[in-house]
């Protein structure tokens, strides 16, 4: 009977999966690196989310292992290539939580442009800053999405209705492009050129560099707006701190850090800024269809040899 480990938080849904398909599980969360690679051995499957870091010392103790499934998209906390090295599959749940990470970029633009959390801490603190506050409409403004997979698509449906021109950056967009007449296709240095506000969603480059520099905020509008909810090393954290202390753009709002926990950033208290902790896929709708789709996918490789979203 194969046996499976659930490393991370996640919704029990897909424990209840891996028992009714006659799969053995264990849910232990929080567990170190040494800790993994003492139990990993009796395991042919491992089911993590973001918390977990699947290092090659992990993988080179997973003798029986053969799959390894992320509840989620991003695989960054995977060592993929040690992995196939190894023969062990990977496998993720794209679109599983691409609505819930769209509705919180959708909800970091309003939120920056609107000034959101310093109305709503300078209110609470009895200051009435009503005179200092002015935001800015997203009606008739451009919004450049970089990367058009199914969070970038998600994101471009929910500001039809706000009367927004959309630029899209994407490398695959132009074979599809009749599917979605609502966007149009450019180049980055015209999106970066054009866009009110210019929001991440794409996968980080093969050698790690940020795809926005410097150089990059001197070309856009001065009231720009920086979303990144992708990867936290899309943007170089310290070129973004400069262009906003130099008033290159007007602000940004960033979910993602390059270092996380992010305990310590050179972001951190920048009023121009709004930062939350790697939140854009945690909403309770969301967790159960990653977990769902996870485990589904788990049990049809292990017990089918059915290979699924496989990285």
């Amino acid at each position: 009977m194969p046996k499976v480990l659930i490393s991370d938080s996640m919704s029990n849904i897909a424990q209840k999966i891996f028992e009714k398909n006659n799969i053995t599980v264990d849910v232990k969360t929080g567990l170190s690196e040494e800790e993994i690679i003492k139990i990993i051995p009796d395991y042919d499957g491992m089911v993590v989310r973001s918390a977990t870091k699947v290092t090659k010392n992990i993988i080179s103790a997973a003798k029986n292992l053969k799959v390894i499934g992320r509840a989620g998209a991003g695989v960054d906390n995977i060592d993929v290539s040690y992995a196939k090295e190894n023969n062990m599959i990977v496998m993720n749940t794209p679109g599983g939580n691409a609505n819930a990470t769209a509705e919180h970029a959708f909800a970091l633009i309003m939120s920056v442009l609107r000034k959101i959390p310093f109305a709503n801490e300078t209110t609470h603190k009895g200051m009435w800053e009503k005179k200092n506050i002015k935001g800015n409409e997203l009606s008739k403004k451009t919004l450049g999405i970089v990367g058009f997979g199914n969070v970038g698509v998600r994101l471009s449906n929910l500001v039809k209705g706000f009367d927004v021109k959309v630029l899209v950056y994407s490398k695959s967009l132009k074979s599809r492009k009749e599917d979605y007449p609502h966007v149009e296709d450019v180049s980055f240095e015209e999106l970066i050129s054009k866009s009110d506000i210019i929001s991440f969603h794409c996968k980080a480059t093969k050698e790690g560099k940020p795809l926005i520099s410097k150089d990059h905020y001197k070309k856009m509008k001065k009231t720009a707006y920086i979303i990144n909810a992708a990867r936290g090393n899309i943007v170089d954290e310290k070129d973004l701190n400069d262009a906003l202390n130099e008033n290159l753009i007007a602000g940004a709002a960033i979910d993602v850090f390059s270092k996380e926990p992010a305990k310590e950033n050179i972001l951190f208290n920048n009023p121009k800024i709004i930062l939350t902790p790697h939140i854009a896929a945690s909403t309770s709708e969301a967790s159960v269809v990653v977990a769902e789709m996870v485990a589904n996918q788990i049990c049809d490789f292990l017990l089918n040899k059915v290979q699924k979203n496989i990285v």
